[in-house]
């Protein structure tokens, strides 16, 4: 039987963050080139992108991350209210998720696309949902997203985190072997901020008792950043599952981690 990979394609890497619904269409072609080399090389793919400018930025006007609040939020231009912004939301990671698997079809991939507001509720790592429709044909790849979610009580929607995803993803779809964080700017976990880093502050393995450096934008982002990726990838290491974290802006370095060859980044252990 083949084995399997999750591959988590970093919002901040396929988007100009720091511009509304702005794709990186060259990086997004590049790693999707990883992903056909990695069928071709007889590893089966499940693909979680994040949102970048195509979910953050509205989500965090909106304060979607908080769920429904009585406050006073200031239109957008778009939307109106918090209930608009959501359906807002979704179509942009939808539109998003368009162009990912556009790029995977120039390849000859098949994709399987299974947006969260249609199958999953809740959010953080025990959200409810079947994964279970992740177990797709042989050479056909599993794609889905973070997005804003339906949650019960008062809170009403939020955001389910592609970094939440993968964890589960990567710890209950049989064969999955490694779990690959493609990140952007940044070749792993740093000793020190990124912008003072050298080649040699690179943490080339990280478990959860090290400290690391890393920029979080607070002011863009509406999940954890890369302390959550790091988190969860612990969690997935403490199961067995190879964890890996790269720069993605080096598409062969994406495809060597996925296989499971030396490569320079940071290991995730438990």
């Amino acid at each position: 039987m083949r084995d399997r990979v999750v591959i988590k394609w970093g919002g901040g890497l396929i988007t100009d963050k720091t511009t509304l619904c702005t794709p990186a269409l060259d990086v997004i072609e590049q790693l999707a080139m990883a992903v056909k080399h990695c069928i071709d090389s007889g590893i089966d793919v499940i693909l979680v992108h994040g949102a970048g400018s195509y979910g953050h930025l509205r989500a965090k006007h909106w304060r979607l991350n908080e769920g429904r609040t009585s406050d006073s939020i200031l239109p957008d231009g778009e939307c109106s209210t918090q209930e608009e912004a959501v359906i807002c939301v979704r179509e942009d990671m939808l539109a998003l998720n368009q162009h990912v698997c556009s790029a995977l079809k120039a390849f000859g991939i098949q994709t399987s696309i299974h947006p969260p507001h249609r199958w999953a509720s809740g959010t953080g790592a025990e959200f409810l949902g079947d994964l279970q429709r992740f177990e797709v044909d042989a050479e056909c790849v599993a794609v889905t997203f973070g997005d804003v979610v339906d949650v019960e009580g008062k809170e009403g929607f939020g955001i389910l985190s592609g970094d939440d995803l993968v964890y589960r993803l990567a710890t209950e779809v049989p064969r999955v072997k490694r779990l690959v964080f493609a990140i952007g700017g940044v070749d792993g976990l740093l000793r020190v901020p990124p912008e003072e880093a050298t080649e040699e502050d690179l943490i080339e393995e990280w478990s959860s008792n090290v400290a690391f450096e890393g920029t979080h934008h607070s002011d863009i982002d509406v999940t954890g950043g890369i302390g959550l990726k790091a988190a969860r990838g612990a969690q997935a290491a403490a199961h067995g599952i190879e964890v890996l974290m790269v720069n993605g802006g080096y598409s062969g370095r994406v495809y060597r981690a996925c296989m499971g060859y030396k490569v320079r980044g940071t290991r995730v252990v438990d």
